[in-house]
């Protein structure tokens, strides 16, 4: 029965960490847009600093940390949550990529364009769906 308490709630912090994913780089594309030193900019610092702080980076650590509570249940692990970890991984790199682009933006820099931030909002989505996969199918 505790098993499927974790499993819960790891589902459910992959579900905020994902939205946030997904969300963070659609602010980078109206902040990219915003005009330098005025009022849009300073609403998109203020929503990703929040966005960051109070929903991607807790529900990273509590998916991980349920992640980490399932793969015991899990042990030895089987090839399919190999592939999945790798992915999460990634996704964790994605995740820190993100964070630091915020910081540029916060400093008032241009990191990339407005169409570079349209093209890898798309990236959470497709991990995730072959993180959705391995997870669901357990194809290996």
């Amino acid at each position: 029965m505790l098993y499927l308490w974790v499993k819960a709630f790891h589902l459910a912090a992959v579900i905020f960490w994902m939205a946030a994913m997904l969300y963070m780089p659609r602010l980078f594309v109206y902040h990219s847009s915003a005009e330098p030193g005025g009022e849009l900019e300073a609403k998109m610092v203020e929503a990703e600093a929040k966005l960051n702080k109070i929903i991607m980076t807790p529900a990273m650590l509590a998916a991980f940390i349920f992640g980490v509570i399932l793969i015991g249940y899990n042990w030895p692990m089987p090839i399919w949550l190999m592939g999945k970890l790798t992915l999460v991984f990634g996704m964790m790199g994605f995740h820190g990529y993100l964070s630091k682009t915020r910081k540029l933006f916060a400093a008032g820099e241009r990191p990339k364009s407005e169409k570079f931030f349209r093209m890898i909002n798309e990236i959470p989505a497709i991990v995730i769906i072959i993180i959705v996969i391995l997870a669901i199918v357990r194809p290996f």
